[in-house]
């Protein structure tokens, strides 16, 4: 069965999906924690960034966080990811390090697979990690032979690249079809990806085939339908924020339904549990 993870830094968001009963992990970021402690401190709340993500790893509690690093070299990556990991995961046994797949930011940088370098380190330490940014399945394949937990492909983003290369008007939480769009005849691509789907189910087929034990993380997801997509084509996770898991529980029939129950209740069947 597909696991549910709320991506936010929002401690109200997080504890929300956990009460619901459906959380079963956590992925965030640097800057997104940061503004969250800044919204908090600013309602004159007393915390620090350090106590803030304690009590995020409480909340989840049995489940995985993400915490991500952000030094971009090899040896900078493996020495924050202990660093992080030896300071918080002993609050709750549940993170993870996430890490990129490439920290290069130019095709001419020599610092390629200083993330897989890094992963590979932090594997052997026997420290989890969810390697993120991921937008081939080739990235997935190495990322899965260094040894992560996780690999994140970033199906928002590829939908989003796609349409920005083809200059395509869209929104970001409109439906990118996984099998892809044309322009005139031409099927929109990136070197054979079609679609975020695509990429999320490409990486999912290239990992079961080598039974590799790393998991299939879809990530950014925008609509309930990619995360319906993202089901069916096996990814182990989806990554969400909350308004996209409230979603999904809502559909026009349901509350026609809920209405004609109502109105049709029976009270001799009612008092049977009075």
């Amino acid at each position: 069965m597909v696991k549910i993870f709320i991506d936010s830094a929002d401690i109200d968001e997080i504890k929300q999906a956990y009460a619901w009963g459906i959380a079963d992990g956590v992925t965030t970021n640097p800057s997104l924690l940061k503004k969250a402690v800044d919204k908090r401190k600013k309602k004159g709340q007393k915390l620090n960034l350090k106590t803030y993500i304690n009590e995020i790893l409480k909340v989840a509690k049995g489940t995985p966080v993400s915490l991500e690093v952000t030094e971009t070299t090899a040896a900078g990556m493996i020495k924050q990811g202990k660093a992080l990991y030896k300071m918080f995961n002993k609050v709750a046994k549940n993170v993870y390090i996430k890490i990129p797949i490439n920290p290069a930011f130019k095709n001419s940088d020599s610092t390629h697979f200083d993330g897989i370098i890094a992963i590979k380190a932090l594997s052997k330490a026997k420290i989890p990690t969810n390697c993120t940014l991921i937008f081939t399945p080739e990235q997935a394949l190495l990322a899965a032979k260094a040894g992560a937990s996780f690999v994140s492909p970033f199906a928002g983003r590829v939908d989003d690249f796609l349409r920005i290369n083809a200059k395509l008007k869209f929104t970001k939480t409109d439906h990118y079809p996984v099998w892809g769009e044309t322009k005139g005849k031409k099927l929109l691509h990136d070197n054979g990806i079609v679609s975020g789907i695509d990429l999320v189910e490409q990486c999912v087929r290239v990992l079961k085939h080598y039974n590799l034990k790393t998991e299939v993380l879809a990530a950014s997801l925008r609509n309930t339908r990619q995360v319906r997509e993202a089901a069916m084509v096996g990814s182990a996770i989806a990554t969400l924020p909350l308004f996209v898991i409230q979603d999904m529980l809502k559909h026009q029939k349901t509350y026609e339904g809920m209405k004609g129950f109502t109105k049709d209740i029976v009270p001799a069947y009612v008092a049977l549990t009075k």
